[in-house]
């Protein structure tokens, strides 16, 4: 049946509301709340029993927890979405010229590299065994961090979302490797490359005249079916999936299939994978745990804290200083300090590393996860407030007229 134009004015509105910045971030923190009430109240029980549920056929080893379901699962659709504006950025976006790009590209490193190595110099001094969670306060949560900006920036320039948007997305292409690589211990290379020739045909599909949704949506599930079985982590096919839709738009489409294929997930990943995610991760219980502050914690808050605005702001001072890459646009280093403290609001992919860090087969102790997730929840919630504090001091303050100090006037003074 045809839908009206007021219907579809509806459901366009619906899906633009459900997309925005504000809403996913508001989501998350709603999920996440509920979570962390339910799992420290006197029905805590319930909460844990709940995410043990085991669902999926045993046949084809998808007898999984809801838990299990909800970070191999539904964080494949959020990282379908990552996939797919990586491809937009990397073919028509922020990524398709190295000398604009080069500044957050470097910034996204050593915001990885910093939080990593004050991780360990506080683990490893303490508990050397724990190092194996290194990489959890490297990770940046653009749903977070982005809403964060879009709520407290206003008066602040364009190009600072971008930059940032620019940073997490190359953030979240490394931590993806780093899952890929660093967490698989094992590996199917039969089922991988089944997985592998799945990814190939849905890529082949999405670039048919006509997108078939009932074609594609069987392709991905295979793929990430595959990609699970063979011991990588499935959301690695989530990311492989979205790389793979063209750019570019065909014949009587008006965007690129990057952009309204992204548009028709980005709904499910903002209000449903995401939210459901955070619900199954953030729920630590710390009634009666006794040593959750401890080395772990402590190297998580501080990496992500401290570590990631060392690494985003001496890296750019540096780059900027000695190479002939510059700063957008109206943006100056002054940006970078509430830029930096965004980027440590890790959550999403961070309770991910830690889950895959500490896990029970790790052989580490039991307490090392909770504690992971605290520091996790701790340093992402101070980033955020000083992050928000800082976008509205630096909002305040008058702009010069160069302000990336690259000898040539700001043209692009758009704001937030």
């Amino acid at each position: 049946m045809e839908q009206t134009p007021a219907k579809t004015g509806s459901i366009d509105r619906l899906r633009a509301w459900v997309g925005a910045d504000t809403t996913g971030g508001a989501l998350l923190m709603a999920a996440a709340v509920l979570a962390l009430v339910w799992a420290n109240s006197p029905w805590r029980d319930a909460y844990h029993d709940l995410l043990a549920v085991t669902v999926g056929p045993e046949s084809i080893h998808l007898n999984l927890t809801l838990a299990q379901w909800a970070s191999d699962g539904l964080l494949a659709i959020f990282f379908f979405v990552v996939g797919v504006e990586l491809k937009q950025e990397f073919v028509a976006g922020s990524l398709r010229n190295p000398r604009s790009a080069g500044v957050p590209i470097a910034a996204a490193v050593g915001g990885m590299i910093a939080p990593a190595l004050v991780y360990v110099a506080i683990v490893g001094s303490f508990e050397p065994e724990a190092l194996r969670g290194w990489a959890t306060p490297t990770a940046t949560d653009i749903a977070f961090a982005l809403a964060v900006l879009a709520v407290f920036g206003r008066g602040l320039p364009v190009a600072l979302r971008v930059f940032l948007m620019t940073l997490a997305v190359v953030d979240d292409l490394l931590g993806i490797a780093v899952i890929a690589t660093v967490y698989t211990d094992s590996i199917d290379f039969v089922m991988l490359a089944a997985g592998l020739a799945c990814v190939a045909v849905f890529g082949v599909a999405a670039r048919m005249a006509r997108i078939r949704v009932w074609v594609l949506i069987p392709l991905a599930i295979a793929a990430w079916g595959f990609v699970h079985s063979s011991g990588v982590h499935a959301t690695v096919a989530g990311v492989l999936l979205g790389f793979t839709v063209p750019a570019i738009a065909r014949e009587g489409e008006r965007h690129p299939r990057t952009e309204s294929i992204g548009e028709r997930v980005t709904p499910y990943s903002t209000a449903i994978a995401l939210p459901l995610f955070a619900f199954a991760s953030a729920g630590v219980t710390v009634v009666g745990l006794g040593h959750i502050v401890q080395p772990v914690s402590v190297g998580i808050f501080a990496g992500l804290v401290v570590g990631k605005v060392i690494g985003v702001m001496a890296t750019v001072a540096i780059v900027t200083r000695i190479t002939p890459l510059r700063l957008p646009d109206a943006i100056g280093l002054r940006d970078l300090l509430p830029v930096g403290l965004l980027t440590g609001i890790g959550f999403t992919v961070a309770l991910l590393i830690a889950e895959l860090s500490f896990s029970p087969e790790s052989g580490l102790s039991a307490d090392h996860q909770p504690a992971a997730k605290v520091g996790i929840l701790l340093g992402s919630l101070v980033a955020a407030v000083l992050g928000a504090i800082l976008l509205r001091w630096d909002a305040s303050r008058a702009r010069s007229d160069d302000e990336n100090r690259d000898g040539v006037p700001d043209i692009d003074k758009r704001v937030i």
